[in-house]
């Protein structure tokens, strides 16, 4: 089985494609408030979720998702 080298976002579904761009685009202002929130009121929770937030903005600006 040979594999893909190349990521095409154009061969996904286009209620997929939707999804993807909407979630790329609303990742780094829910990431930047995160960041404001756990400033002011650091919590075990709030770290760990801008951590996750973090990492899916990194995914997303390098296309792995």
């Amino acid at each position: 089985m040979k594999k893909r080298s190349n990521y095409n976002p154009y061969l996904l579904p286009p209620w997929l494609r939707k999804t993807r761009f909407f979630c790329k685009q609303i990742a780094i202002p829910i990431a930047v408030f995160q960041a404001i929130r756990t400033l002011i009121v650091p919590t075990t929770g709030d770290f760990i979720l801008l951590l996750i937030l973090v990492l899916l903005c990194w995914l997303f600006a390098k296309d792995f998702i």
